[in-house]
């Protein structure tokens, strides 16, 4: 009996073997050496392309088939409500407030502030930035809305062969890319570490960060369009950009090296930095040290003082937003004194969503339902230096450079701290809207007492 299973043992193993010396060398060939060269053979495009034109049918399909059921396709994120022009505090009390008297205080304000405090339950500015981007159309994605694929009979085939075509393909394919940039990064970076310092361990630094991060960004079939690359960042100063999601970093590391600032941590993630920043000065810091804004400032001073290291990659909101705004800067990035150069990034929410819910998924489980998307489009716009002027303090920079991000970006441009996402509201902010309903009060009585 074994004589005859012995065969086809052997048939299964080297079929095996050919299948993987055959989905290697395809990868190396079309994926990984181009990667190594910084070239593309333009079939990243091809398939967004493609993407696009099947989005396009399947919308077709949808509103077609919503319209022969006589049913009501709806924004799965919309909340109905319409925007209005803003008005003053006081001019909103004085519309609440009946007849034409003015008292110091009347019944009818507490209206007022119960209809501002339902609808900032309703239409929260702050917290929907922490949630997925709305969708006009249906991407094929179940994250769109899981009800669109019952709509016909070919729109749930569609979208069958699409989750085949994902997990069973795509997902594969993205994982094996991951693991061999991460791999390469820990080894050659380890390699790299062992040289003495000077121009060539630099240039070899270089090298190897944007081989490795380039094979990461087609882990991802990222298409990335980088905009005004004349003002990309220089050494000596600092690059701030918005965040949506972590891979921030490689989407803008592919296209230049950076130094990176971050805490230390264990497992898989302590291997990497521990291997990056033997070839490269990357700026890591202790959980105990986080908290310490005099050492911060003093590292990341003492970083671009140096002209001959890389310029720091800093994400002044501290947190990942929902590809929709920007969100408060912390004022640290833009007390040292340098030159800040810009960067707004912007994601085509269409082919898959990059933003990071860190309070609802965990990191592995993000990384996977990005590696399950379809695609990851962005565009990325370099903007002019900026240097603080004179008699402007750091809050003021800071909120100058959000500014530029927003309007590049067409981000919308809010005051909130993106802390907000899991802590309550500051005091200072409640305080601020007592002074304006007292100064209405005062402003009534004095009013009265020239008349």
């Amino acid at each position: 009996m074994e004589s005859y299973l012995f065969p086809f043992d052997s048939l299964i193993c080297m079929l095996l073997g050919i299948s993987f010396t055959v989905w290697f060398t395809l990868l190396l060939v079309f994926i990984i050496v181009p990667a190594i060269f910084g070239v593309s053979f333009g079939i990243r495009r091809l398939y967004m392309e493609s993407l696009v034109k099947l989005f396009e049918w399947a919308t077709l399909r949808m509103e077609r088939g919503a319209k022969e059921k006589n049913q009501h396709l709806y924004k799965p994120y919309s909340n109905g409500i319409i925007a209005k022009e803003p008005v003053s505090l006081e001019q909103e009390v004085q519309e609440m407030r009946r007849g034409g008297a003015e008292p110091e205080f009347d019944m009818s304000d507490i209206f007022y502030f119960c209809r501002r405090g339902v609808e900032s339950i309703v239409d929260d500015e702050v917290t929907k930035r922490f949630t997925a981007e709305e969708l006009e159309s249906w991407n094929l994605l179940t994250r769109s809305n899981y009800n669109f694929h019952h709509i016909s009979t070919r729109l749930t085939a569609l979208w069958g062969v699409g989750v085949l075509i994902r997990y069973g393909f795509l997902l594969p394919l993205r994982v094996t890319l991951a693991f061999t940039g991460v791999g390469l990064l820990v080894v050659l970076t380890s390699i790299v570490g062992l040289f003495p310092n000077g121009r060539m361990k630099n240039y070899l630094s270089d090298k190897v960060h944007l081989m490795c991060y380039r094979i990461c960004i087609r882990a991802l079939t990222a298409i990335i369009t980088y905009h005004d690359s004349e003002n990309k960042p220089k050494n000596g100063g600092i690059c701030v950009a918005n965040h949506t999601s972590p891979i921030d970093v490689i989407i803008l590391a592919s296209d230049g090296c950076y130094a990176m600032v971050g805490q230390v941590h264990g497992g898989l993630m302590g291997v990497i930095q521990r291997a990056m920043v033997k070839a490269c000065p990357h700026i890591w810091f202790e959980r105990s040290e986080v908290k310490d804004r005099h050492l911060v400032a003093k590292r990341l001073s003492d970083h671009v003082a140096d002209t001959s290291k890389l310029p720091i990659l800093i994400f002044p909101e501290g947190t990942c937003i929902n590809n929709t705004s920007v969100m408060m800067f912390k004022k640290g990035s833009f007390e040292i004194g340098c030159t800040v150069y810009p960067v707004a990034i912007k994601y085509d929410p269409r082919f898959g969503d990059a933003f990071w819910n860190s309070s609802k998924f965990g990191m592995v489980n993000y990384l996977l339902h990005m590696m399950s998307s379809w695609a990851i489009v962005c565009s990325v716009w370099y903007l002019p230096p900026m240097s603080r002027m004179e008699g402007e303090d750091a809050v003021q920079f800071a909120n100058r450079v959000k500014a530029a991000i927003a309007r590049k970006g067409g981000l919308a441009d809010l005051l909130w701290d993106g802390g907000l996402k899991r802590g309550k509201v500051k005091e200072v902010f409640k305080e601020e809207q007592q002074k304006l309903y007292s100064k209405v009060l005062v402003g009534s009585s004095e009013d009265r007492s020239h008349s």
